[in-house]
């Protein structure tokens, strides 16, 4: 059965294009990752705070994904991530089905 892994991002108001160059320029390494299928990043509604963001990503199965977050690949991908702090509201909220 495949898995995806969900993130969902509270984006701070008028900061919603900075969050999308970041993810448009953002080195991801996942395409040599084992069991990778896919990856989106959709936009939700806009509340009276923030704007919704999720992001998924497909994989032939949770164990490749687990496999992923433990690789050299993960921390490549993930480097640096702290440093726009100021856009997000609240940490990432995951989700994994």
């Amino acid at each position: 059965m495949k898995f995806i892994a969900m993130n969902r991002f509270k984006i701070a108001l008028n900061r919603e294009s900075d969050f999308e160059n970041i993810w448009e320029k953002r080195e991801t390494h996942l395409s040599n990752v084992p069991g990778f299928i896919e990856f989106h990043l959709v936009k939700g509604k806009t509340e009276d705070t923030h704007t919704l963001y999720a992001s998924h990503s497909t994989w032939e199965s949770r164990k490749d994904f687990e496999n992923w977050t433990k690789s050299e690949a993960f921390r490549k991908a993930h480097k640096g991530a702290g440093a726009h702090s100021d856009i997000y509201l609240e940490h990432p909220q995951f989700e994994g089905f």
